[in-house]
């Protein structure tokens, strides 16, 4: 097992083999996560496969997958498997990566952003993707949605040592961006580190 910390506000990238278990830890509590899946084809650096949002909904017919249940890429295959989840199990699949733009409408110019860390995450393995920053897997982020079909952005009910556990159904780079958000409070009070555990051929996570 190998694990490697995410600081506060910045993001990490692992590669996994097909059967790997990949498990996004919240350390402290109330920290949302961006989690980002990219297939690995190949041996080119640029990425092009990709987790799906809209693809996982109309595979699963539901917002989010229960365990069990696989996420999508945008060529509808299988990328990932939620096989065990210790949080309240509060976790989003609409709100978009916050991004630069998003903070100079909030007036914070040049505050740290997820979109920014997928890409500085994939360059620290050589890697890049050419693309629209995906839609994220928002782990820890609550997003209820009412009967009007209004959303409402609340903060994580996470806690210490909470963890989604995900199992590689194919070769595949995944990112996770500890979300640098705290103009909205969609985070605890502080922004505080995620965790990476990787198992790999399938073994159980210590």
């Amino acid at each position: 097992m190998s694990r490697t910390q995410v600081p506060p506000a910045t993001a990490k990238a692992v590669r996994v083999a097909a059967g790997d278990l990949v498990r996004v830890i919240d350390v402290e509590g109330g920290q949302v996560g961006d989690v980002f899946a990219f297939t690995e084809a190949g041996t080119g650096a640029e990425l092009t496969e990709h987790h799906s949002a809209a693809h996982t909904r109309a595979a699963i017919d539901r917002l989010f997958p229960a365990v069990g249940e696989a996420f999508a890429t945008d060529r509808r295959r299988p990328i990932l498997t939620l096989v065990e989840d210790t949080s309240p199990g509060e976790h989003d699949m609409l709100i978009p990566a916050c991004d630069p733009a998003r903070y100079a409408a909030l007036g914070a110019p040049g505050h740290r952003s997820c979109a920014v860390n997928l890409r500085e995450a994939l360059d620290e393995l050589g890697l890049s993707f050419a693309g629209p920053t995906p839609q994220p897997i928002n782990v820890f982020m609550r997003v209820p949605v009412a009967e009007d079909g209004r959303l409402s952005r609340l903060t994580a009910s996470s806690r210490p040592g909470d963890a989604v556990t995900l199992r590689a159904e194919v070769d595949c780079v995944v990112v996770v961006s500890a979300c640098p958000q705290d103009l909205v409070r969609i985070s605890d009070a502080d922004l505080s580190p995620l965790a990476i555990e990787t198992v790999h051929n399938g073994g159980n996570p210590a």
